[in-house]
């Protein structure tokens, strides 16, 4: 949990062929990004999972999205996976997150939701889908639940992520707009390494900027 609350930044990937992930998890880690989240939307997921943690050891910490059961959370963990994000609230899903000791992040959107997922024992809050309510929602959010780490999902890009972190974001979870699907096709991985080393430059500086007041 510390470690991805220092890079601050989950990169997401989604993708119909797995084939590819390895070179884009090698290009996120090269520019800085370490904390990666494979969707169970990828076909075979648990092999890919298996696969990247082989190949990529400690220089990533892996993760599972979309988590909708215990039967799918255990089969992330046995297959390498280091965290568990879900679009939606589970509380048998987090107690199973919690009783292998791997943070978990469920998705909820309305203050009774995000409340409900924090006390079910949620080591963070993923505020999903952001990009219908922006950075205003999660200041609006936190205003009553500062005590609820947040992290919003949907709309996050190069011209919001300063303002989610502004808001009180404890990380940003980033997918298509940090790993292209145009970039993927053209196996331009130079570009997702340079997406990567943009967004890694905009956690630090938002973050030097507010520990200044």
């Amino acid at each position: 949990m510390e470690r991805i609350l220092r890079t601050g930044i989950v990169a997401i990937l989604r993708a119909a062929d797995s084939s590819r992930l390895p070179e884009i998890s090698e290009a996120l880690a090269a520019g800085g990004i370490d904390i990666i989240e494979i969707t169970f939307t990828v076909p075979q997921a648990e092999q890919v999972l298996a696969r990247l943690a082989a190949q990529l050891g400690d220089r990533v910490l892996l993760g599972a999205g979309t988590v909708l059961d215990t039967e799918t959370a255990r089969l992330a963990i046995q297959s390498g996976a280091e965290f568990l994000v879900s679009p939606v609230v589970r509380p048998e899903v987090i107690q199973l997150a919690r009783r292998y000791g791997k943070p978990v992040f469920p998705g909820a959107f309305t203050p009774t939701e995000v409340l409900t997922a924090w006390e079910a024992g949620a080591d963070a809050v993923k505020v999903f889908p952001s990009d219908t309510v922006g950075p205003a929602y999660l200041k609006a959010l936190r205003a009553p639940l500062p005590q609820i780490r947040l992290m919003p999902t949907g709309g996050v890009n190069l011209q919001t992520a300063a303002d989610f972190l502004r808001a009180g974001a404890c990380a940003i979870g980033i997918g298509s707009s940090l790993v292209e699907p145009r970039a993927v096709a053209a196996g331009d991985f130079a570009r997702v390494e340079s997406l990567a080393r943009q967004y890694v430059k905009i956690v630090a500086d938002t973050r030097a900027e507010m520990a200044q007041g």
